[in-house]
């Protein structure tokens, strides 16, 4: 029985003292993904795909130190008690929210900088970004984290869940939810969509694709949120996730009818940013 429940090793292989763990493997996947999934539509709609690779740049450290801080600042009980953990992120404790929050922030910044559509530039990378989450997900499955409430082995095969996904929720002596399963799932689900979506004529405008990105994905978010044991709290009793996920859920819907209200001459997505890529390129 021990056998059956054994977890997987969460280290991939190690070169010496150097654990390299499948948590870092699987986001760095997760990321090239999407870097090359972007730079082939950035080109498509008339930006630099030399632009992606400098944003990423700017944008991966940044994001990453933005998805710890706002991890540690939510457990920071915790890590006051223990500031030589705060850089352990191989560990897990990446807050995805966090990271986006960040790398929105540096997409602004170098969007203004390189005088690109913004709007524009979100609509490329959404779709890749919602997948890269998607894969990100099995890092968290290798550390056993982002699961839920306890369940029963019963419950788990009735989903014809794969014998090793099963024997790696069995966390603490007892079964578990796996969350982290399910925002995997509905965050492919929104990429499948986007990406079936986003070029069909006069169907969205520049940056709209973006915010259907927001929304899909906060709503899934705050339901699968409520799910979880690990979840980070303000107040004692409020999940942050879920609380940001539903201000971002309405604040996305209002932000779409109101450009379509106020600005219905918006470019349309496919229009692209009108200008020329240098042939060389």
């Amino acid at each position: 029985m021990n056998a059956i429940l054994m977890a997987l090793n969460p280290i991939a292989f190690s070169l010496g003292a150097l654990h390299v763990r499948w948590y870092g493997i699987i986001i760095t996947t997760g990321v090239v993904i999407a870097v090359i999934l972007s730079m082939r539509e950035a080109r498509r709609r008339s930006i630099n795909p030399d632009d992606v690779i400098d944003l990423l740049f700017w944008m991966l450290p940044i994001g990453l130190i933005g998805a710890r801080l706002y991890y540690v600042i939510f457990e920071w009980q915790y890590y006051a008690a223990n500031p030589g953990d705060i850089i352990k992120i191989w560990n897990g404790g990446l807050a995805i929210y966090g990271g986006l929050i960040a790398a929105i922030i540096v997409l602004l910044i170098f969007c203004r900088h390189r005088k690109i559509p913004t709007w524009l530039l979100l609509d490329v990378v959404a779709p890749t970004v919602i997948l890269a989450q998607a894969i990100g997900r099995w890092g968290n499955f290798m550390n056993q984290e982002a699961y839920g409430a306890k369940t029963t082995l019963s419950f788990l095969q009735s989903l014809h869940l794969p014998n090793f996904i099963i024997q790696q929720m069995h966390i603490s002596g007892a079964y578990r939810q796996p969350t982290f399963l399910y925002e995997s799932v509905w965050s492919l689900i929104g990429f499948i969509l986007l990406m079936s979506l986003r070029h069909r004529h006069h169907l969205f405008k520049q940056g709209e694709i973006f915010l259907a990105y927001i929304i899909w994905y906060s709503f899934g978010r705050a339901i699968i949120e409520g799910m979880r044991t690990d979840s980070l709290y303000l107040f004692a009793n409020i999940r942050v996730s879920q609380l940001l996920s539903a201000i971002l859920f309405v604040g996305a819907i209002v932000t779409v009818l109101m450009r379509r209200y106020y600005d219905p001459l918006l470019k349309w997505y496919l229009d692209g940013s009108g200008k020329p890529i240098p042939v060389d390129q």
